[in-house]
């Protein structure tokens, strides 16, 4: 059987003041009527329905989970007591699934990714499962770059070492290189053997497990605890507090032999801003994202309003700003910084007096 791992357990920073330790990014309504986790989850149906749905949160954002997500079965909503990265939230999440079917593929995603074309995403990761089923392969979705990221991750991988599943072929990586340089990234981009790490994978739960075995011992050890456990909340509470902090691209993906990545295209994008809210929206003629309710824009171009007041919000001869408005904060951001929105909020939760607005 294959299931859907969706990762939810992030604050999203860089979306303040509308994502707060409170109310995170995965649990907005940010792009139409549904949150992200709900785009993520709703997207690979009618593939993976709701009942082979594994979520991972942090154990605050339970409620939202339940609530946004009712169809999940509650079991298969696991609460982290405390953030370890993406290696022991994968361990987890393995573990578990070993326990109702020790036959059973994973398909591990973050919660708050933006896909435009479904059904290509969906073919893709078909073709990922298949590899995953057919080679005991951890492989990896790589998006085939289109400009010289510098926030992105990215993967080198080996032209001559390839597997071909129904229209994609996944080739043997290479290499993980971190968010590199403009001039890095250049190159990366006219060598064509570069993708983007999306962080989206796919591997049978005894590929994984064994991979912890082989490269994260210690988690491993835990996670076969957790096996033979009655998977209480105390379990899993013992388990968590018990695992250092580290990601599973560090832990496992760099280090494995017997890692795979599909390059694609599916109109994939993280949102990893404000920057990318914007461009990701409905624009007008003068590229403005507008909310649709009382926003007025004259002799402005290139900018974003997102308001919770239902306050009137009126733009004058301004360009690439972000105005957007919460109950408790406003921002005004010039776009080509917005990256710096998270270093606002690290210096709010070092103060006393505005750190409940993070």
């Amino acid at each position: 059987m294959t299931y859907a791992v969706i990762m939810a357990g992030g604050t999203g920073t860089r979306f303040w003041p509308k994502s707060t330790s409170k109310h995170p990014k995965q649990f907005l309504k940010l792009f139409g009527k549904e949150t992200m986790i709900q785009q993520t989850v709703n997207r690979l149906s009618p593939d993976i329905n709701s009942e082979n749905v594994l979520v991972v949160t942090n154990e605050d954002y339970i409620s939202f989970v339940k609530d946004q997500l009712p169809s999940v079965p509650e079991h298969q909503i696991i609460g982290e007591p405390v953030a370890r990265n993406t290696a022991p939230c994968v361990a987890a999440a393995a573990a578990i699934l070993h326990k109702i079917d020790p036959d059973s593929t994973m398909i591990v995603l973050p919660a708050d990714h933006r896909i435009e074309n479904r059904e290509g995403f969906l073919d893709v990761l078909q073709n990922a499962t298949d590899i995953a089923d057919e080679t005991g392969s951890l492989v990896t979705i790589g998006i085939k770059p289109n400009r010289p990221e510098t926030g992105y991750g990215y993967i080198q991988y080996n032209n001559d070492i390839k597997v071909e599943a129904g229209d994609h072929t996944a080739y043997s990586v290479k290499n993980f290189t971190e968010k590199p340089n403009l001039e890095t990234a250049e190159s990366f981009l006219k060598s064509g053997d570069y993708v983007w790490n999306s962080g989206m994978f796919i591997w049978k739960t005894s590929s994984i497990l064994n991979a912890f075995k082989v490269h994260l011992p210690e988690i491993y050890s835990l996670a076969q605890t957790l096996i033979q456990s009655e998977m209480s909340d105390e379990d899993i509470e013992s388990f968590y507090r018990s695992c250092p902090s580290i990601s599973v691209d560090y832990g496992i993906m760099e280090k494995a032999d017997n890692v795979q990545v599909i390059p694609a295209e599916f109109g994939w994008n993280d949102v990893g801003s404000w920057r990318s809210v914007h461009d990701l929206s409905k624009k007008d003629d003068q590229q403005n994202a507008l909310d649709p309710g009382d926003t007025v824009a004259l002799k402005s171009r290139g900018n974003l309003v997102q308001s919770d007041s239902g306050k009137q919000v009126v733009l004058i001869g301004v360009e690439n700003l972000a105005v957007v408005e919460t109950d408790d904060a406003i921002m005004v951001l010039n776009l080509d910084h917005d990256q710096d929105v998270k270093t606002v909020v690290e210096q709010f939760k070092a103060d006393p007096e505005k750190k409940e607005l993070t």
